[in-house]
Parts: C-alpha cells; sequence; structure tokens
C-alpha cells in the first residue's frame, strides 16, 4: 500500500515544477488537472454524463471547457451539478492510478485540495509556496493574464496562510534548487517515518 503524498498550492507558487521535481525523484505522480483533460476529452468518461446534464458543452464529441465556463457564468446551479458529475469519475481515476503503482511513496497533485476536503485522503500534504510578490509576478507574466483574473482566481482558492498551516510539509519555490532540495528531504522524511512505523 503506497503512502499517498498530497501536493498541493494556490497559483504561481511553483506546484508544477514541484510535483515534475518529484517526478525526477522517481516517485509517480498523479495530476488532478490532467485527469480532467483525459475525463472531458474524446470518449472520455465525463463524456456522456456531461452530455446528457449539459448538452451545450459538447463539441466534436468532448466536454468544451469553455463552454463549461460560459454555462458556469449564466447559471447559479450549474457548477454543484458539474462537480457532482466530475468529481466521483475523478475520484476514480485516482484510485485506478494509485492501485497500479509499486511505488513506497505516490505523490498527488491536487490543485484544490484543502477547498474539496481531499486532504483527508491522505497520508500527508505537501503545500508548495512562495512570497506574494514572487506569487503575483509569475501568474502576471502568463499570457493574457490580468491583476483583475488573478484576484478572481485567488478569492476561489484559501489563503495561502492557511495552507501553510495545515501543511505536513512545506516547499518553498524562490529557487529551483532550494526546491530541489526540499523535495529530496520531505522523501527522505516520510521514508525515515515509514520505517520506524
Amino acid at each position: 500500500m503506497s503512502f499517498r503524498l498530497g501536493l498541493t498550492g494556490s497559483i504561481g507558487m511553483g506546484k508544477s515544477t514541484t510535483a515534475t521535481m518529484f517526478a525526477d525523484a522517481g516517485l509517480p505522480v498523479w495530476d488532478a488537472d490532467a485527469a480532467v483533460h483525459r475525463l472531458y476529452g474524446p470518449g472520455g468518461a465525463a463524456v456522456g454524463p456531461m452530455g446528457a446534464a449539459f448538452p451545450e458543452a459538447i463539441v466534436d464529441g468532448a466536454v468544451s471547457r469553455d463552454r463549461l465556463k460560459a454555462i458556469i457564468a449564466s447559471d447559479a446551479t450549474a457548477l454543484p451539478r458539474i462537480e457532482a458529475i466530475v468529481h466521483p469519475l475523478v475520484q476514480a481515476d485516482r484510485e485506478a492510478f494509485v492501485a497500479a503503482q509499486t511505488s513506497d511513496i505516490v505523490v498527488l497533485d491536487v490543485p484544490l485540495l484543502f477547498e474539496t476536503g481531499g486532504e483527508t485522503q491522505m497520508d500527508a500534504v505537501v503545500v508548495v509556496s512562495a512570497p506574494l510578490e514572487v506569487q503575483v509576478a509569475r501568474v502576471l507574466a502568463r499570457p493574457g493574464m490580468t491583476r483583475a483574473q488573478l484576484d478572481r482566481i485567488l478569492a476561489r482558492q484559501m489563503p495561502d496562510v492557511e495552507k501553510r498551516a495545515r501543511a505536513d510539509y512545506l516547499i518553498e519555490t524562490v529557487t529551483l534548487d532550494a526546491a530541489r532540495a526540499a523535495v529530496r528531504d520531505v522523501i527522505d522524511r516520510i521514508r525515515r517515518q515509514m520505517r520506524d512505523a
């Protein structure tokens, strides 16, 4: 039975880069966003049930994220209905991934881990963080991103200070070298803990 390490962090904190570092260290990494893309893609498990609930969201046999955004913007009841369809499918995808692994530690990359209560299904949680000015600079460097868009995204995410307080492990991503060293340290600490258990 693999140790489940939840990986989370707010937008622009370096979570994707950190997930790659865990993969580079030899750990299998499951990505919630990639799972949703698979489920929404042609032939994906979400296409049928989403098409039944929101026929206008289906384009060329796949779920259109742009259409979903428009539906959510115009219908206050849409998001909980979408989540009721997608969350169980994402969870099934994650469980299948974990069951297929032979590694002692499996990393589960979930952007809204705390926001969705997913931390209860993890053995430990690592939060990726950086100072506010670093976060803002990274996000605003993305094509087409505005401060207003960033503020809207942050309003939906648990504040970084709260995530840090709830973390079992914290990885600061100000420099790549420091982040890589922190990833190795987290892996070593978990393996020591598992040996001593």
